[in-house]
């Protein structure tokens, strides 16, 4: 029997839930720069792989983009349309399978492409190489691949031009939930270092990070980039957003299990930065709350935290109008991405259960996790 709640703080705690009739929103905004441009859009699942949903974003976007394997099989059995991957570095015993189901195999280095490419040839498939534009547009360098010492892509001092026959496409991904000014600098910098090789490709993939569901995002610059570099160079452009599929259309829903005071109000609750948001502590960012404010713009002020024993296991200070209660349960916003896909089990945590708000309103409960999914883990 399916369980079902008509409101977002009756679902037992700790939840995802993700808003579909959000999702489409943002797939029809995606729908639509595809069919202005030219552009072909896929999922990166590295940020969103629930895969109930494929079937409805498969009528949206042109496929998925994997980073191994495991994410490659799920892309192709879940959902219709091309399958791409990229990996910094494939292995041998997993590198004929991934043939069999992607369409497109990028490579991160020619060493890479020369240790694969008999076997590649003879696959009849797309192959293309990522490149470095050595061109950082943020400051985060935990996810900049342009960053000095980067391992992700090839350099302009270290392309080898002689080695480009069979290969298709050119990859680079340099952007991070940005704009599409960043994306203007980034071409730039790819015309500069790479452009000569740019004519005898069929096909170039503009990877991620571009936040184009994002409220301010300037969408026509985007369009008419996408358009002038496909028509000046004969290319089929992609992009690989994960975020701007599922950005602001989920929630994590947490109850509040106890309040000590220490220079503050402190609150513990049964959701973990440090095991079910994991990119709160590694961006860090301060994840938007339902009904609350930064400190000193409500009366109450309260440190929400974690209940693992990491000390920095903490989400952020938050304001209220009136004080918490234990017990009482609290929301999360833009909890759909980098969430489920790299949650964990630390401590023995477990894992929040996974809903779908559908259209009308209505939250039915995918999953629920137990005992017996911690225990599989570890032997």
């Amino acid at each position: 029997m399916t369980t079902t709640f008509t409101s977002i703080y009756r679902v037992p705690t700790p939840c995802y839930v993700v808003d579909e009739a959000r999702l489409t929103a943002n797939l029809e905004i995606l729908r639509d720069v595809a069919q202005q441009s030219g552009c072909k859009i896929l999922l990166a699942q590295k940020a969103f792989s629930l895969y109930a949903l494929y079937p409805l974003i498969g009528r949206y976007l042109s496929g998925t983009a994997a980073s191994g394997l495991y994410e490659a099989r799920l892309g192709q059995e879940e959902m219709d349309g091309e399958t791409h991957i990229f990996s910094p570095a494939y292995q041998e015993e997993t590198f004929g399978e991934i043939l069999t189901r992607c369409d497109h195999i990028i490579f991160n280095s020619f060493s890479q492409w020369q240790r694969f490419r008999k076997q590649a040839l003879a696959s009849g498939k797309s192959f293309g190489i990522r490149i470095n534009p050595e061109c950082s547009t943020q400051e985060h360098a935990l996810y900049d691949p342009c960053a000095p010492l980067s391992r992700l892509g090839v350099t302009k001092a270290s392309f080898r031009p002689d080695l480009l026959e069979g290969i298709s496409g050119l990859h680079f991904h340099t952007l991070c939930e940005q704009g599409s000014d960043a994306l203007i600098q980034t071409l730039a910098a790819v015309e500069e270092g790479f452009g000569q090789y740019l004519p005898q490709m069929q096909w170039v993939n503009f990877g991620g990070g571009h936040l184009i569901t994002k409220d301010g995002y300037d969408i026509p610059p985007l369009i008419n980039a996408i358009r002038q570099f496909s028509q000046k160079y004969g290319v089929q452009v992609y992009l690989e957003p994960g975020e701007a599929i599922a950005h602001r259309a989920g929630w994590l829903v947490a109850r509040v299990e106890d309040i000590v005071t220490n220079g503050m109000n402190i609150a513990v609750l049964d959701a973990s930065a440090a095991c079910h948001m994991p990119d709160v502590l590694e961006m860090p960012y301060r994840p938007p709350l339902l009904d609350s404010a930064p400190l000193g713009e409500k009366p109450y002020g309260y440190r929400l935290t974690g209940p693992t024993c990491l000390a920095g296991d903490v989400i952020g200070d938050y304001a209220f109008d009136a004080p918490l209660r234990i017990g009482q349960t609290l929301v999360f916003e833009d909890m759909a991405i980098y969430t489920m896909v790299k949650n964990n089990t630390f401590n023995g945590m477990k894992l929040p259960s996974i809903a779908i708000r559908d259209t009308r309103g209505h939250i039915r409960m995918l999953r629920t996790f137990g005992y017996e999914d911690f225990k599989c883990r570890l032997s």
